[in-house]
């Protein structure tokens, strides 16, 4: 038996109504808590005091860099990465229960299922939504691109799929959706800028986002989840349209800022 010590870390900003779950369903499986915290205005640092936790503040300078800033601020390799509006279901916090007193692999993936306006979502691209979460540090880094992060391990490093649903509260209503696509959006539009990535207006705006929808509400089988099943696959599809909008008028604005120099 390879028993080991895991340290949860959680990157907050104003999760004062999803926090205390998140903690609840992690207290009795991990040995250390550390929240590192971009300033919250609300009630979250409050509401983590309840718990034995390591919280620190430190400015947000993106995902990909805060998630790297605090998983180097714990105490122990093995890791346990989950956001604050995330739980454990139960049958998950047994499979971690289960891998730390047998550690056999380099990492632990699981199902993630996302709470959308109340109703779980099990269809679509939603649906199982693969992460890869509980690690041994030493064997890959952080990696992908803002806004999104995963886990990049090693060559030749071993994964395994566990029992259980890592438990997702995301939006309660479509229009904080709408938000954060906008938000999101603004964020990888610069990321494929900087990288130099250009777009294809015919594919990258139209044919695109209809393949997504297809994707979701049809291929995968996103129509079983009734009206948000609809809402979700659409809302995919204007995600991929305003990403690739955004990345169009910046490529134009540079176009017109470099001839405006030579001009």
């Amino acid at each position: 038996m390879n028993t080991v010590k895991i340290s949860a870390v959680i990157i907050t900003l104003n999760e004062e109504d999803n926090i205390a779950r998140c903690l609840e369903s992690i207290k009795n499986i991990v040995d250390e808590i550390v929240i590192v915290d971009s300033f919250s205005t609300d009630k979250t640092e409050e509401i983590a005091a309840r718990y034995r936790v390591k919280f620190i503040k430190h400015k947000f300078e993106g995902y990909v860099e805060q998630i790297i800033f605090a998983t180097g601020q714990a105490s122990n390799d093995y890791i346990l990465s989950i956001d604050g509006d995330e739980a454990l279901s139960e049958t998950l916090q047994q499979s971690v229960l289960e891998v730390k007193k047998n550690w056999t692999h380099d990492a632990y993936s699981f199902n993630r299922l996302n709470n959308y306006c109340g109703t779980w979502i099990k269809h679509g691209v939603w649906y199982p939504d693969i992460k890869t979460r509980l690690w041994d540090r030493r064997k890959g880094n952080w990696g992908g691109e803002n806004p999104h992060y995963k886990v990049t391990l090693n060559p030749g490093s071993k994964s395994k799929h566990i029992k259980g649903d890592l438990l997702h509260y995301t939006y309660k209503k479509p229009f904080d959706q709408y938000l954060q696509m906008n938000r999101f959006s603004e964020i990888a539009s610069k990321v494929e800028f900087t990288k130099g990535k250009k777009t294809v207006p015919l594919f990258h705006l139209w044919l695109y986002p209809i393949f997504v929808f297809i994707k979701s509400y049809i291929i995968k089988l996103g129509m079983l989840d009734g009206y948000y099943g609809w809402i979700l696959s659409k809302n995919e599809a204007y995600f991929r349209y305003m990403k690739y909008m955004k990345l169009k008028f910046l490529w134009d604005e540079h176009r017109k800022a470099t001839k405006n120099k030579a001009g």
